[in-house]
């Protein structure tokens, strides 16, 4: 079972999207039976058993073992991952192209490029797993307060500047295009030349999402306070 896997096609997406195989996805993150099932979602049997068989029939389901019972033989199935991406693949004809946009201070094409992301590294798990061998990534994630939005602007100029010192200083040049333009080079499937593999780099800042506020129970009325 994959920690995570990206689903890119639009039938398996739309498969997954239903509300009670969501529902199915999450408790086959342990295998069971059709019948164990049915009693942890309080379905009928034969309702588990026609969602279980479009999941499987997507690649969203797998079969872990069958046991005998009788002249019955009963399907130990599990998800093929505890958690699912829908990759912008799924969406090909509408999905967001980072080269529309552009602007490093796009809200717009921060999306496009996390949207690449979750297509590219996905297709980079599927491929790792497939090979049997480990996919080498690195990621930073953290939290910074701005005293100000000077701060802010002072912040994301003074990184760029380091990450492009950095890229100057380890990009092989035979590779691929030279200095800093190595930041915004594809790198998926193939070797960026004879010396090395092409790598992809993104850093992002965004704000972060304000706590939701829960509604206040309503006030007992005074009247209920009172003593009798």
């Amino acid at each position: 079972m994959l920690d995570i896997e990206v689903i890119e096609d639009p039938a398996a997406a739309e498969a997954s999207l239903d509300p009670i195989r969501t529902r199915i996805l999450h408790e086959l993150a342990e295998p069971w039976s059709a019948t164990q099932l049915a009693g942890r979602v309080g379905l009928p049997r034969q309702k588990v058993n026609y969602h279980l068989k479009a999941l499987e029939r997507h690649g969203l389901v797998e079969l872990v073992e069958e046991r005998r019972k009788g002249n019955v033989t009963e399907r130990v199935v599990q998800a093929t991952a505890a958690s699912y991406l829908i990759s912008p693949v799924a969406l090909a004809s509408v999905a967001p192209d980072p080269h529309r946009f552009s602007d490093r201070f796009s809200a717009f094409w921060l999306l496009a490029l996390a949207g690449r992301m979750v297509q590219e590294v996905g297709r980079l798990i599927t491929g790792a797993a497939a090979a049997r061998q480990k996919l080498a990534t690195f990621a930073i994630d953290g939290e910074i307060t701005f005293r100000s939005a000077a701060d802010r602007a002072a912040f994301a100029e003074e990184l760029g500047v380091a990450v492009t010192r950095l890229v100057d200083k380890y990009h092989d040049g035979g590779a691929a295009a030279g200095g800093a333009e190595a930041v915004n080079a594809p790198a998926g499937g193939g070797s960026g030349g004879a010396r090395g593999r092409r790598h992809r780099i993104v850093v992002a800042l965004h704000p972060t999402l304000k706590p939701t506020r829960t509604p206040s129970t309503k006030p007992i009325p005074a009247k209920e306070h009172d003593n009798d």
